[in-house]
């Protein structure tokens, strides 16, 4: 499909408890690449094959969570028109300028109905993979240290007011709807899978009473051999692991969920289908939710449901 508007998921800014703590876990156990820190005290990261200059920041900070979550656009015209779209919906936006994150241009941030930063960009300095744009090999040095993921995939985010939540991603920015969990009362939407590409999602919400609350960022994986990898590499660091191995149901995706030094939970995720947008949303009854979530063993895990940060 043309890629235009919003492209992809691009950057987010996670809050950690202790700052050398978490630079450790991130770049030797997750294995992130390192790159660069900036006068705030914040450091930069990327996954190995990714080509733009970082999409994992971290901020040292007293509560863990996410500061902001940002998708890059097509251009700098497609960055304009979308702020002008989301002040003609009534959504307020601010500026803020280049270089206030490392090698980032102008970005353009609004709050949701749920509480969360959501930020657009058009440029960010490309850096490449450490493989060569000629003649490239399929992998280098840094895919294979730690978990080594392939990029920064999506978020699940939980807040309140997610039917208007997605009338901004859908209405304003081109996101459709991909997958949706209903509420118990079998009308409302509990949980909702949106995207902007042809993955099978690019954003999360689910319904939940507090504001501004991370579920959890997802990083991609090339395959399940490498997903049971991770598990390997998180067992040997004593990572504590929320669940999985396992698939899911809804987006069919392959996963397992952990946790940070700091209580950030993070996902190793690889699969799923390629919807378009004009398929049908598939739709999961909320006594079924179990089965969307572990659909090996059917259940609908307390922690999924509650611990967030």
């Amino acid at each position: 499909m043309a890629m235009t508007g919003v492209l992809r998921p691009g950057h987010a800014q996670v809050r950690v408890l202790e700052l050398e703590k978490a630079v450790t876990f991130y770049r030797d156990v997750l294995g992130l690449v390192e790159t660069g820190r900036d006068d705030q005290g914040r450091v930069y990261f990327k996954c190995w094959d990714e080509r733009d200059h970082n999409s994992y920041i971290l901020r040292e900070s007293d509560q863990a969570g996410l500061d902001f979550f940002g998708f890059k656009v097509l251009d700098e015209a497609t960055l304009d028109q979308l702020e002008k779209d989301l002040n003609e919906y009534g959504i307020k936006t601010r500026r803020l300028p280049a270089g206030d994150l490392l090698e980032t241009g102008e970005r353009v941030r609004f709050t949701l109905p749920s509480g969360h930063d959501i930020e657009l960009y058009a440029t960010k300095t490309a850096v490449g993979n450490g493989i060569p744009a000629i003649n490239p090999g399929p992998w280098c040095a840094d895919s294979e240290r730690g978990i080594a993921p392939v990029r920064l995939d999506h978020t699940l985010l939980y807040g309140p007011n997610i039917a208007e939540v997605k009338k901004i991603f859908v209405d304003v920015l081109g996101f459709y709807l991909v997958e949706r969990v209903l509420g118990e009362d079998g009308d409302s939407e509990a949980a909702i899978w949106l995207s902007c590409s042809h993955k099978v999602h690019d954003i999360a919400i689910a319904e939940y009473p507090e504001p501004g609350k991370l579920h959890h960022c997802s990083f991609l994986m090339e395959s399940w051999e490498r997903v049971l990898r991770a598990g390997d590499i998180m067992s040997m660091n004593e990572v504590p692991v929320d669940i999985g191995p396992t698939r899911h149901g809804v987006t069919r995706g392959c996963t397992i969920y952990a946790w940070d030094p700091s209580g950030n939970r993070f996902e190793t995720f690889m699969g799923g289908y390629q919807p378009y947008p004009d398929y049908e949303p598939l739709t999961w009854t909320f006594d079924n939710f179990g089965q969307g979530l572990d659909y090996p063993q059917r259940k609908l895990h307390e922690t999924f449901l509650t611990v967030v940060s």
